[in-house]
């Protein structure tokens, strides 16, 4: 297993992760299979949209906040229950095929890290299933 560290720099935020991710199948040389990512946080996510207009993760973001306000009737004590359900929402797994040492994505499809209670330092960990 590897872990990929992110750094995130707002509240709430969705990171393309795609190039580093892509950078680690080809350091350790993984061809054809599968990857197997598990965000660890229970205020993360990780998730797959489109990535060529910036627009898209920031009109998921603002409409996330409206569907799930920072503040509500909440009774977790530490004031970020709206992260953990965005974090559930949008789930803390995802699984990319490897094909060519690369990930098959659509056109437009961007791999993001979905942080819901930052900013933090955050570990994705990744798992490769599959053939060098």
């Amino acid at each position: 297993m590897e872990t990929l560290s992110i750094r995130t720099r707002e509240r709430e935020e969705m990171l393309d992760i795609t190039g580093p991710l892509r950078a680690l199948i080809r350091a350790n040389g993984w061809n054809d299979g599968l990857l197997l990512l598990h965000c660890p946080h229970t205020t993360g996510a990780v998730t797959v949209n489109e990535g060529a207009d910036p627009d898209v993760a920031r009109d998921m973001v603002i409409n996330l906040r409206k569907l799930v306000p920072q503040r509500g009737d909440y009774h977790h004590a530490e004031g970020n229950s709206d992260a953990h359900i965005k974090s559930s929402l949008l789930g803390c797994d995802q699984t990319l095929m490897i094909e060519g040492g690369d990930i098959r994505l659509g056109t437009w499809q961007k791999v993001f890290f979905c942080e819901f209670d930052g900013p933090r330092s955050r570990s994705l960990w990744v798992k490769f299933v599959g053939g060098r």
